[in-house]
């Protein structure tokens, strides 16, 4: 039996194009520069290059590469080992197979060939979820899903081994935004496209009330300085195509140094007596 999709791609595609403000792209932009950063500690030179998702062109203006673009759906457009650099640009959050699309990013990449992933994850839109959740939780004596859940750090890192990459890295980076109310941050997500596609939210309209209660939850809690603040957490994907020139890590067992040694210690042994 197949599994419910948790999210709408047609709602995706909606919600993005309606999203025409670039002044509201803020973090595609911080996304793009960071990623670019990464690019210059490592010391190669990318020629076959692709560009995953609907930003691909903002990406690569950011970022100082011409390379090809191609949609973020299910299936990617790639053919295998056609490239030695794929970005995922801030897409991947909206995934049904999140897995699948890594491997099928790894399958396309030359040996040693490099993807970087970049999406939303851990605490991101925690204030205005935990809000939501109280607001209807208290109005209605229920909650519906109306922020979609983000995936934690650890769990991305294992996707990565899961995909097949080698010297797999999954970090994060924690932006934090000041808005003037909560409606100022809804309005924004439309203007992102980052609005809630997933497939179990309530197609109708919700119940004012929820709305007038979460804003008077957000300012209670989450307040700085007069300003509601919003935490976005965008997670970095690391990987490489496996290839027989990357290190390896050793045999455990394999070390001909000791640690205590290293660290100009003094190693006891089980019994406390030196070793």
């Amino acid at each position: 039996m197949d599994t419910p999709a948790l999210f709408d791609p047609q709602t995706v595609a909606a919600h993005r194009a309606r999203a025409t403000d670039e002044d509201a792209l803020f973090l595609h932009k911080f996304a793009a520069s960071e990623v670019s950063e990464r690019l210059k500690d490592i010391n190669r030179t990318f020629t076959d290059a692709v560009f995953v998702g609907w930003q691909g062109r903002m990406w690569a203006k950011e970022i100082g590469l011409m390379p090809r673009f191609i949609p973020d759906a299910e299936v990617l457009d790639l053919e295998p080992e056609s490239c030695d650099l794929i970005v995922h640009c801030m897409g991947l959050h909206w995934a049904n197979d999140p897995v699948g699309q890594l491997i099928q990013m790894r399958r396309a990449l030359r040996p040693d060939g490099l993807m970087i992933a970049v999406m939303f994850a851990g605490e991101t839109l925690d204030e205005l979820r935990q809000s939501l959740t109280q607001a209807e939780a208290e109005a209605t004596g229920g909650i519906s899903p109306r922020v979609a859940p983000m995936a934690e750090l650890r769990g991305l890192g294992a996707l990565l081994q899961r995909a097949g990459y080698g010297l797999p890295v999954a970090d994060i980076e924690p932006v934090r935004v000041a808005y003037e109310t909560p409606w100022h941050l809804m309005r924004e997500l439309r203007a992102m496209g980052e609005s809630n596609a997933m497939t179990s939210r309530a197609k109708g309209f919700a119940r004012r009330e929820i709305f007038v209660k979460m804003a008077e939850i957000y300012a209670r809690d989450y307040c700085e300085d007069g300003r509601m603040m919003a935490t976005f957490e965008l997670a970095f994907l690391t990987g490489w195509a496996p290839s027989d020139t990357q290190q390896k890590p050793l045999r455990p067992g394999s070390a001909t140094n000791r640690l205590a040694d290293f660290l100009g210690a003094t190693e006891l042994g089980e019994d406390g007596e030196k070793a």
